[in-house]
């Protein structure tokens, strides 16, 4: 992943998807890659061969958006993969958001007060605040109940991907993964050399080959909500609705909320946790009048880890 052909790797990759039969070509036979080949591509979209193997070289970095759609149609893609494979082939001269290989972009990754005050404030609904790379950066009391990777401090991809007690939580491992990976390239857009992704994505593919082979197949998924199906510890089989919000006044900070369907076992049992919460974090509360302000304190000090 070294960003200097993203959009030929790309093209790759989901060229290897689709099978012959899927375009109405013929299928069978002795092929040496997988899914279809480049002068296949080719035909079906309208362009010359060589013109195609250029654009996979990366000899050619500047396709009209005619062409892309017309390769995105044979390729099955759907319009957020369309606009992305758009967005990889579109020259970027002079921008201020890809830093140079080696040094860690300086992003304001501040979670806002009044997003720290609206979360505590909500006891029946789960909620935490991320960044693109995926770290929690704030969670109430409730969210932290749910799971203890839903903290300041934990990069939520790597905890899904690599803590056995997320994935015994996870009834939905399998999907939660998939979607995890493509929402994170979605987020990531044309900037593959991002240092900071550079680290997340290579350290994930050494320590998970789930990870290294959902990655390869690039796809692409904007955050969206989802249902999340969990096995708690506690209170047992949880399925909770979660919203995605864009923090306003931030780069790139996603407010993630949880919330069950009203009168239903679930809501009832989120209702048992938050119970519980409440009686041990009463237990437990450190006492005197800065202990409210030390909790919402310890977000910004996990900022640019």
């Amino acid at each position: 992943m070294d960003g200097t052909n993203a959009l030929g790797e790309f093209l790759r990759a989901r060229r290897a998807l689709v099978r012959p039969q899927d375009v109405g070509l013929p299928g069978g036979g002795l092929r040496r890659v997988p899914g279809l080949r480049r002068e296949e591509v080719a035909m079906l979209s309208g362009i010359s061969s060589d013109y195609y193997l250029r654009l996979e070289q990366g000899r050619d970095r500047n396709p009209s958006v005619q062409v892309l759609e017309a390769i995105a149609g044979v390729l099955g893609l759907d319009a957020d993969a369309t606009a992305y494979l758009v967005g990889l082939a579109q020259e970027r001269p002079g921008d201020v958001r890809r830093a140079p290989r080696g040094r860690s972009p300086r992003r304001p990754e501040q979670v806002p007060a009044g997003i720290l005050q609206l979360i505590d404030g909500w006891t029946r609904n789960p909620a935490y605040v991320q960044n693109r790379y995926t770290d929690c950066l704030a969670a109430n009391a409730l969210a932290r109940a749910l799971t203890p990777s839903y903290r300041p401090g934990v990069n939520l991809l790597r905890a899904v991907f690599l803590d056995p007690a997320e994935r015994e939580l996870r009834r939905d491992w399998e999907d939660l993964t998939e979607e995890g990976v493509a929402t994170l390239r979605a987020n990531a857009g044309p900037e593959a050399d991002d240092p900071r992704l550079r680290d997340l994505v290579g350290d994930l593919s050494l320590r998970s080959e789930r990870f290294r082979l959902l990655w390869a197949r690039h796809e692409v998924r904007p955050r969206r909500g989802r249902v999340s199906h969990l096995r708690h510890p506690q209170v047992g089989e949880l399925d909770l609705r979660s919203e995605k919000l864009s923090v306003d006044g931030t780069d790139g900070l996603t407010l993630v909320v949880f919330h069950a369907e009203p009168g239903g076992r679930s809501a009832e049992l989120l209702d048992i946790l938050g119970s519980l919460t409440a009686t041990r974090d009463g237990r437990d509360a450190p006492d005197g009048p800065d202990a409210g302000r030390e909790r919402a304190e310890e977000p910004r000090r996990t900022r640019d880890q």
